[in-house]
């Protein structure tokens, strides 16, 4: 099989428009590639050529053999059955399917196992567990986790183009001394932090919150991994940080953990104090490695022996997004490509 056809559902979207620019940057065999959104009429560069998007129907995914969605929940609970029917693999960018038993939930860089399990559907996780778990994952493969606390400083663009545009509109407007409206987000962002990311529960977590717990206990098979996170909006524009702190079942020194993120696949190890150098999701911006330092012990742990502290970056809309469901896609392509 020279390559494969694809679509991608929601490309005019800021994910969307990623895993476009990620398709031709990894160069992925693509032999036609499909462009959906809710509706047509626009195009959009690929390989140097206009293409145009289409308005996604009932024969929009006839001959596709993947298919990456970059659309809002109840949009990929609609369609993407009707894609998988249809003979494609989909990858959904969306929580509808997240915690679906028979869906696989996957980051490669820690659970590529499960994509062989898939159905039809795979599912791609929310921004925050892949950046928190990219980092996570191989410390908990040498000592266990038993406990996660994260707080998440999240970028405006998590919102899509309307909160990057809400932000530049603000601080403009304090530039000029004028009042800063709000409408995309319930309070003026810039220059502030919201701790409100998604709607809250009955136990006053927000949505975005239990994401991170409930998926992080599935992708790491650790169904009883103690999890608390609050999550942030901040006045940035691109990248996600994180701050990290865990209780492991076996001890773990500072030393060791960065011994062993240094050699972690989708890692990039920034942890010398000493010479300021430290994760910013300035830095990480426009990358697909997530940025991990600023590890050090916890001593409110045992001593802090089973205690670490960490401090993550990561780009929301590349690895946090449309890089993940590409990695994905490649997995799937290479059993696709070998009983072709």
């Amino acid at each position: 099989m020279p390559g494969l056809d694809v679509a991608v559902f929601g490309a005019t979207g800021a994910v969307g428009v990623e895993m476009v620019k990620i398709l031709e940057e990894r160069k992925f065999p693509v032999n036609s590639l499909r462009l959906l959104a809710s509706r047509g009429g626009r195009s959009m560069e690929w390989r140097g050529r206009p293409t145009p998007v289409e308005a996604v129907g009932p024969s929009s995914f006839e001959g596709i053999h993947t298919a990456l969605f970059a659309v809002e929940g109840d949009v990929s609970r609609e369609w993407a059955p009707v894609a998988a029917r249809g003979g494609a693999v989909v990858i959904d960018n969306s929580s509808a399917f997240r915690m679906d038993p028979e869906v696989p939930l996957v980051v490669p860089e820690v659970n590529p196992e499960d994509i062989a399990h898939h159905k039809g559907i795979i599912a791609n996780p929310n921004c925050s567990t892949i950046i928190a778990l990219v980092a996570l994952a191989p410390l908990h493969r040498a000592a266990g986790l038993k406990r996660l606390v994260a707080s998440t400083y999240q970028a405006v663009s998590g919102a899509g183009k309307a909160g990057l545009e809400e932000l530049e509109r603000q601080v403009q407007a304090h530039a000029r001394g004028t009042t800063a409206v709000a409408s995309v987000f319930p309070y003026p962002i810039a220059f502030n932090l919201i701790p409100h990311i998604d709607a809250f529960d009955e136990d006053a977590n927000t949505k975005e919150e239990l994401k991170m717990r409930d998926e992080s206990r599935k992708i790491l098979r650790a169904p009883d991994l103690r999890v608390s996170c609050t999550c942030v909006r901040a006045p940035v524009l691109r990248s996600h940080s994180e701050a990290l702190t865990i209780e492991t079942e076996r001890p773990l020194s500072p030393d060791e953990a960065r011994k062993i993120l240094m050699n972690a696949p989708g890692v990039k190890l920034l942890d010398n104090p000493a010479e300021r150098s430290y994760p910013m999701p300035l830095y990480a911006s426009g990358q697909d490695l997530i940025h991990v330092g600023r590890v050090r012990r916890d001593d409110s742990v045992e001593e802090g022996r089973n205690g670490l502290v960490l401090w993550v970056s990561g780009d929301q809309l590349r690895k946090g997004a449309a890089t993940n469901a590409v990695q994905i896609m490649e997995k799937v392509s290479e059993t696709l490509r070998e009983t072709a």
